[in-house]
């Protein structure tokens, strides 16, 4: 394998942390999510939930949070673009923020089905 790819794959992970690092840093909406992502998962060990419990929680937390990310870019991206306000710009934010909402109601589907009948029976 040439040493320039796995240089390459150096960077590219170094570039994720980095930017990961900007997200949590920077925007209030993926604070309140990580935070959200930390309750969840100590209620996953309370609750001592299955492995494919943990599979599916932690795939709606990434997915969640991933999105989010992506919104924020394209919100980012929008507005380096097109300070003022622009219907196209405002419809195009929404959209990407729908996405984050559909992702976030998923999650809490799977979370109602995880722990609905842990509190249930308690």
């Amino acid at each position: 394998m040439p040493v320039k790819f796995i240089k390459g794959r150096i960077k590219g992970v170094f570039y994720s942390l980095k930017g990961g690092i900007e997200l949590l840093r920077t925007e209030p909406s993926i604070q309140v999510q990580l935070g959200i992502a930390i309750a969840i998962t100590i209620a996953g060990f309370y609750f001592k939930i299955s492995r494919m419990e943990w599979i599916a929680q932690t795939l709606c937390i990434g997915l969640v949070m991933g999105v989010e990310g992506i919104n924020t870019a394209i919100e980012e991206v929008a507005d380096f673009i097109h300070p003022e306000r622009h219907p196209t710009i405002g419809r195009l934010k929404d959209i990407a923020a729908g996405a984050v909402g559909i992702t976030a109601l998923i999650a809490i589907i799977v979370a109602c089905l995880i722990y609905g009948p842990k509190l249930y029976s308690i």
